[in-house]
């Protein structure tokens, strides 16, 4: 059974656009340590994904810049392993691992993403998610008016990417905001459009099968 989003934003890249969101997190982040040194780069990690019957075509990576490919790092924190850290001034994504280490991401945030810090979970998460751009987007966009029912299938160019991962609030309301794939490699490292934490989508596939969705799985989001 395919899930249904709506999704508070604030413009859209063409077909392949970042879907927006909303700020309903309250409280303040928590402060955490950045990364002293890395101990593995899985820079061959980007190569073309077949998954559900999609192609993922090959990124890149010697186009991206070394800090946003996937490694492990040294990181010092107090949350415990399995919580993730959202660093949106860093432009990185940490997924925290024993002993003082933890997976990281580089992420593209969006505009919106610099309006709000705090602590959600993930609710619940999708694989190749239909996208369902809000009515208020729909009347500056015709071009996406189509959607508003019915949504976006999945596929290469959906602004979801290939996962989906729904973060709610303490008090288990849906705060609009989403830590997704995206076709726009390249966006990977920029806070140039609408949307919300973004990720490459062999990386979102990575991130997706470390989550397990329930209150367990904390969400820290820090400017």
């Amino acid at each position: 059974m395919r899930f249904r989003t709506s999704m508070l934003a604030l413009g859209l890249l063409a077909t392949a656009a970042l879907a927006g969101c909303a700020s309903t997190i309250p409280g303040g982040g928590t402060q955490v340590a950045t990364a002293s040194y890395t101990e593995q780069i899985f820079s061959d990690s980007y190569g073309s994904v077949r998954d559900a019957g999609y192609t993922l075509p090959a990124i890149p990576i010697n186009k991206v810049d070394k800090q946003f490919v996937r490694q492990i790092v040294s990181y010092q924190t107090s949350e415990k392993p399995g919580t993730i850290v959202v660093n949106t001034r860093e432009r990185h994504l940490y997924y925290i691992l024993p002993n003082g280490k933890a997976m990281r991401y580089g992420i593209g945030v969006g505009k919106q993403g610099f309006a709000w810090s705090g602590t959600a979970y993930v609710a619940w998460k999708q694989e190749w998610p239909t996208w369902h751009p809000p009515k208020e987007m729909a009347g500056r966009r015709p071009d996406v008016a189509k959607y508003v029912e019915d949504g976006m299938g999945p596929g290469l160019s959906n602004p979801l990417g290939a996962r989906a991962m729904y973060l709610f609030n303490e008090k288990g309301q849906d705060t609009l905001f989403r830590l997704h794939g995206t076709p726009e490699w390249a966006s990977i490292g920029t806070a140039a459009s609408s949307g919300c934490i973004r990720l490459i989508n062999q990386d979102v596939i990575d991130l997706y099968s470390r989550v397990r969705p329930g209150r367990e799985t904390k969400v820290v989001v820090i400017q």
